[in-house]
């Protein structure tokens, strides 16, 4: 017998005053109520209700019991209530993963306008660049930067990840522009340390074509924002993503370089476990970061 049940039903016997009456309200034998009962106080080893033919009246020990149930049942209703909150309305903490750049640049801003106008929902955001497994990290959302491939993930693609050339008034005052990526020889390029040919960039041209850069530099990072301020420095031609540079080239303190191409667009994709019935809050961030960052928006 589910003890939950169980419970319910002692409480439905004080409470009604009889098997009988408890059998009325629950749609079950009188029978059943009494072997529901009898079974309390065998795993219990005591008496809950001393039973006569006229009247019940509850034991020290049925009376401690159903004080508890009563506590037992509220907790549970409680429980149940809340989590039917939670599907009805956003509420509660988004736990997220993305990466650094676009997490700091282009999502957090996001995120300030989602909170704007869902103010019962917090975020927790965490930003790492290595690849996560959102089931061992215990996040709801994530975004990913690359193909996919793990099990059980809904992937919802956004606009693919691009990274353009920029470098500063100065540098190119003194170095000039290249008019073509097979010119980038010629120039210092700001390597990013943790690829694996830092020394080769694979450009997109406006047309669609590929074109394989070799490049040299003075200057090297495994830190986007490390080769943002060496660019802005006078060091060299940088290779960063849109979103970091726009704000500098809209400053004037960065002026993009072949400004046709860019670095081969890489995709990019807002994940979550699969959840037949997702909460509000779930929801409601995954239906407005799609509207600001989906493929199709």
């Amino acid at each position: 017998m589910d003890k939950l049940s169980g419970m319910e039903m002692f409480v439905r016997v004080v409470e009604c005053g009889s098997f009988t009456a408890a059998a009325d309200v629950s749609g079950v034998s009188a029978t059943m109520v009494a072997k529901q009962i009898r079974s309390i106080e065998q795993r219990l080893g005591s008496r809950l209700l001393h039973r006569t033919t006229r009247r019940q009246q509850l034991t020290e020990v049925g009376q401690l019991y159903y004080e508890r149930c009563q506590r037992v049942l509220s907790a549970f209703a409680l429980a149940e209530s809340s989590a039917s909150e939670l599907q009805a309305s956003p509420q509660g903490i988004v736990r997220m993963i993305a990466p650094v750049s676009f997490g700091g640049h282009r999502l957090v801003p996001a995120l300030s306008d989602y909170m704007a106008l869902n103010p019962a929902v917090n975020v927790m955001l965490t930003l790492e660049n290595r690849i996560q497994n959102l089931s061992q990290g215990n996040y709801e959302l994530g975004i990913q930067i690359g193909e996919m491939n793990e099990p059980g993930v809904v992937a919802r693609p956004l606009r693919p990840y691009r990274r353009i050339l920029a470098a500063s008034p100065g540098y190119i005052a003194h170095h000039g522009l290249p008019e073509h990526p097979s010119q980038l020889g010629d120039y210092s390029c700001l390597e990013i340390a943790y690829w694996l040919t830092p020394n080769r960039w694979e450009l997109m041209g406006p047309e669609g074509e590929l074109f394989k850069a070799t490049i040299h530099g003075r200057f090297m990072s495994n830190q986007g924002e490390a080769l943002r301020i060496a660019a802005l420095n006078h060091c060299g031609i940088v290779l960063q993503p849109e979103s970091v540079l726009r704000e500098d080239i809209a400053q004037g303190r960065l002026i993009q370089v072949l400004p046709g191409w860019s670095y081969k667009p890489t995709p990019m994709y807002l994940t979550y476990l699969q959840d037949h019935r997702p909460s509000a809050k779930l929801r409601s961030v995954i239906d407005f970061l799609m509207a600001r960052f989906g493929a199709e928006a």
